[in-house]
């Protein structure tokens, strides 16, 4: 009888392990093979929060997780950490390394950054519906140190702002090293504004990757040689068809413009102005249609200026002063009516000044001086009822100072020194009411001196050896 019970028990016995070692739940102690190729209840809320549901959290709060062990990370599978998913925990993860990386406890505002509070209360982030970061505004903020390469996973992310003022000051971002080029993973942003910055090496080419980017901007502050970007203009970023502004100025940047540039259809600013870039102007760039501002100054750019930027119909400052620029001002720029301000001083300009300059209605400023420039200055001119500054002083002018130039009405500042000019000053520059300053030296003028032109200081007027007319 004994016998037979002991045999009954171990059968049930026997039977209860198989059905354990049948059954669909993982034992509490699993082995270590079976640690290794199960996820965790943890390894599980993590997929989750990644893919099906960013915004529900963890699959478990802190009064169902069990508290006998701390669970054992398990590294997610690549195609859920990818940066085209992310999840609220990998947002979370890529700002406390950007903390980290740029001494966040020294910052002039970090309220709730590293503590549990949502991440849209953490300071210049805001976040979406599901609580991903769409915003990082931290401009002017202390930050100290390198960007850290997991910004690229703030897949979610529209708006990068870690810029400072054009003048300095002690709040300033000290951001050093170079820009991580993960950034170009960053597929939903709009905005990267990383202005007046202290970066260093080449503009990455994965930032042609941001299909959705609107502004770019990684103007270098002026006279803060220690730090700037160089190499060449990626090509790649001729890809940004929804780029409205690029301003890459006051760097070291060297190369030609790409051509690829004049395919940003949406584009309105380019400025590349104070850098060391060469070679020619591309025509391409006249296919620009919604440009308003290029600015190209300050650089080492040769050729001929492009007769094709005389098509940029909405064109409202062209700057290509101090460059290396010859051969003559092309006429089809006084196609550009709204045209407010045309810089093209210092260059090697000659020939001819177009009249067709007379043609620009809304033409504020024009600044022609150091360069070649012959022959007589055009009638024409007269007939900018808007301009406030001409500027032809060190050219190779001839003939006499137009009568018309006293229409200039708005006239402040008339600069025509330096040049061969001859004959009598005509007393209609009188009309000049608004004049502050007239710069007549440095020519052959013979008679006397229109008295007042307008606000002239006499001690500039002096410098003309001529008296004055009674």
């Amino acid at each position: 009888m004994t016998t037979r019970l002991i045999i009954l028990c171990l059968s049930l016995i026997l039977t209860a392990v198989i059905l354990a070692c049948g059954s669909d739940t993982p034992s509490a102690s699993p082995g270590a093979e079976r640690a290794a190729s199960t996820p965790t209840t943890e390894g599980r809320a993590a997929a989750l929060e990644s893919t099906a549901a960013p915004d529900q959290g963890p699959a478990l709060d802190s009064d169902t997780a069990t508290a006998t062990s701390e669970p054992t990370a398990i590294e997610k599978p690549a195609f859920l950490t990818s940066p085209s998913q992310g999840s609220t925990k990998t947002d979370r993860e890529a700002l406390i390394a950007l903390y980290n990386a740029t001494d966040g406890p020294n910052w002039a505002n970090n309220d709730n950054w590293l503590s549990d509070a949502p991440l849209e209360e953490w300071h210049g982030v805001n976040t979406d519906a599901d609580g991903r970061v769409t915003v990082l505004s931290l401009s002017r903020n202390g930050l100290s140190g390198e960007m850290p390469s997991e910004l690229g996973r703030l897949s979610k992310l529209q708006e990068l702002t870690l810029s400072n003022l054009e003048e300095m000051s002690e709040l300033d971002n000290r951001l050093i090293g170079k820009i991580p080029p993960e950034l170009g993973n960053l597929s939903n942003l709009k905005i990267l504004d990383l202005g007046y910055h202290g970066l260093i090496g080449k503009i990455p080419p994965e930032l042609g990757n941001l299909s959705s980017l609107e502004i770019l901007d990684l103007t270098f502050r002026l006279n803060a040689n220690k730090w700037s970007l160089s190499g060449e203009i990626p090509p790649e970023l001729g890809t940004l068809s929804n780029l409205i502004a690029l301003w890459l100025s006051s760097n070291k940047l060297s190369g030609e413009i790409p051509p690829e540039l004049g395919n940003l259809p949406r584009l309105e600013s380019l400025r590349l102005n104070s850098n060391q870039l060469s070679g020619e102007i591309p025509e391409e760039m006249g296919s620009l249609s919604r440009l308003e501002t290029l600015n190209l100054a300050g650089n080492r750019l040769s050729g001929e200026i492009p007769p094709e930027l005389g098509t940029l119909s909405r064109l409202e400052l062209l700057s290509l002063a101090w460059n290396q620029l010859s051969g003559e001002i092309p006429p089809e720029l006084g196609r550009l009516s709204d045209l407010r301000g045309l810089n093209l001083e210092v260059n090697r300009l000659s020939g001819e000044i177009p009249p067709e300059l007379g043609n620009l209605p809304r033409l504020e400023s024009l600044r022609l001086n150091a360069n070649q420039l012959s022959g007589e200055i055009p009638p024409k001119l007269g007939t900018l009822s808007n301009l406030k500054a001409l500027w032809l002083s060190s050219n190779q002018l001839s003939g006499e100072i137009p009568p018309e130039l006293g229409g200039l009405s708005n006239l402040q500042i008339l600069q025509i020194s330096r040049n061969q000019l001859s004959g009598e000053i005509p007393k209609e520059l009188v009309n000049l009411s608004k004049l502050e300053w007239a710069y007549l030296e440095g020519n052959r003028f013979s008679g006397c001196i229109p008295h007042p032109l307008g606000k002239t200081p006499s001690y500039v007027l002096n410098r003309i050896d001529l008296p004055y007319c009674e």
